[in-house]
């Protein structure tokens, strides 16, 4: 096998000539295509070339009817849940999928009331339905890392349920928030039509019995049997926690991180990353970065180009808020999460909802900030979503924005002191760093807005298993899996744990 890499100017792709040229004779396989901006911006494709029935491809395991085999119970309908449930039906075991929200296509419905109202389903929002989170945020792909499993068992089958080939090659792809819903009900579809089961509406209150022989209850009375138990709960579902630590289940704070959303127009963005070069028809610019300050990381995070804001708070009364983009990444203006690593020495105490409650209080004090405002008959929107938000030049040099401009965020936003309303180890950290930032005009006058609070970003509790059979060390025979038991971030991560722990349920009945 050899290597070889083709590079064409942005709107064009390498010749048929071309690759023959470059292979030798040898069957050429695209691996990767990259955008390099640095000068005259180009597409840089990267192929390896094998000998005559040297390359094999890789192949989809097959999915078995399990109709009549034993019952895994998989909580949860996100990645880890989804993938999960794939994993078992290849096993030949039966998954029974609970999952507490909506499906991808009703829980629009309660998103667009959370936009538009401000009104919260605790158990149908950006944050809970099927999907999860990350059905509505762009679908980033990040992971290629195969240090925890093999990726393409992930991008393969996202391929197969109606995700552009892309993904299989781009540096950064993404599959599009538009387009994920359609992607998550063919998975759905594929899991009933070969035995499994899914249910909405489904939130699990209680887990009884052991390794063989589980019962899961819901809130509705429904009890659910199975001999094992996945639980692909997401980073947000606090409740769950709550049920393991009720049942003397244990559980460990957990590090993530916590920051703004900052906004600039998407023009500004592609001037500076495509060094003024950038024009109709190339794609919309990125960026991320990595710092350090004072001895912890503050870094980009989710960055959503041609995307919007939205809200995604879990329960009234907090403001959280995350980014999406659709496939075509063709709106006005970029976001993305800045956010400051928290570790867990840096809130004391050693209770393990530590760091959730320093999450929520964060999350408190952005709502109680614009309810302030309301109640003073200051300018602030009714929606009781709308944000806290301030200029970027404003935020770091420490006085209040007396105007804001346009942004994307429909529940609206409030003039606030951000650099006061965050805790002062991210606000002092986040305005030491927005200056130094390495992209041009990042941080001039007019540039950008901030707005609080980017809190999500993983989960601040970790569900402890046993590193060889991947299981709960509280109760053998459950498995924590993906971003809600504190193993993984993002989709890819997430759905390889999910795989992972499938597999490890199939091994353990095996031996």
């Amino acid at each position: 096998m050899k290597e070889f890499e083709i590079a064409v100017p942005v709107g064009h792709e390498p010749s048929a000539k071309q690759i023959e040229a470059q292979a030798g004779g040898l069957q050429a396989v695209l691996v990767k295509r990259s955008l390099d901006a640095r000068k005259e911006p180009l597409w840089r494709y990267r192929y390896e070339a094998y000998a005559a029935g040297e390359y094999q491809p890789y192949s989809l395991p097959e999915y078995r009817d399990v109709k009549s085999a034993p019952s895994v119970i998989v909580v949860g309908a996100g990645p880890a849940g989804m993938f999960a449930a794939l994993k078992l039906l290849t096993l030949g075991l039966k998954p029974v999928v609970l999952e507490r929200g909506k499906d991808v296509h009703a829980r629009k419905v309660d998103m667009a009331e959370l936009s538009r109202q401000g009104r919260v389903n605790p158990d149908s929002n950006y944050c809970y339905g099927e999907g999860g989170a990350g059905a509505f945020s762009d679908g980033k792909l990040y992971t290629r890392s195969s240090k925890r499993g093999d990726n393409r068992e992930v991008l393969y089958q996202l391929v197969q349920f109606g995700a552009s080939k892309e993904i299989l090659y781009e540096a950064h792809p993404h599959i599009g928030s538009d387009r994920l819903p359609a992607v998550v009900e063919n998975i759905r579809d594929c899991v009933l039509e070969h035995g499994g089961e899914y249910y909405f509406g489904a939130r699990v209150i209680g887990i009884e019995g052991k390794a063989g022989d589980f019962s899961v209850l819901t809130a509705d009375g429904t009890e659910y049997k199975g001999i094992a138990v996945i639980l692909a709960t997401g980073h947000s579902a606090r409740d769950v926690y709550e049920m393991l630590q009720n049942e003397g289940g244990a559980l460990e704070a957990k590090g993530f991180a916590l920051g703004v959303r900052v906004e600039h127009p998407q023009e500004k963005i592609n001037y500076a990353q495509y060094s003024g070069r950038w024009r109709p028809g190339m794609p919309a610019a990125e960026y991320s970065f990595v710092e350090q300050q004072d001895g912890r990381g503050v870094f980009s995070f989710c960055m959503c180009p041609g995307g919007i804001l939205v809200p995604s708070a879990t329960e009234a009364g907090t403001v959280v808020l995350n980014g999406m983009s659709n496939s075509s990444r063709n709106g006005r203006f970029a976001n993305s999460g800045v956010v400051v690593q928290i570790n867990p020495e840096d809130v004391p105490g050693n209770d393990p909802f530590r760091m959730m409650d320093f999450q929520h209080s964060v999350e408190t004090k952005m709502f109680e900030y614009c309810e302030s405002v309301r109640r003073a008959g200051g300018q602030a929107p009714a929606n009781p979503m709308a944000a806290p938000a301030q200029r970027l030049e404003d935020f770091c040099e420490g006085r209040v924005s007396r105007t804001l401009p346009e942004t994307t965020y429909h529940p609206g936003i409030v003039s606030a002191p951000l650099h006061q309303l965050l805790p002062p180890m991210v606000a002092d950290r986040l305005r030491r760093v927005f200056p130094r930032v390495k992209i041009r005009n990042y941080c001039v006058p007019g540039a950008g807005l901030v707005l609080g609070v980017e809190s999500r970003t993983s989960s601040p509790v970790r569900i402890p298993r046993d590193p060889e059979t991947l299981q709960y060390t509280s109760v053998p025979g459950i498995w924590p899996a993906g971003e809600g038991a504190g193993y993984a971030g993002g989709i890819v991560s997430s759905a390889i744990d999910g795989i992972r722990c499938a597999a490890a349920v199939a091994e353990t009945l095996k031996g």
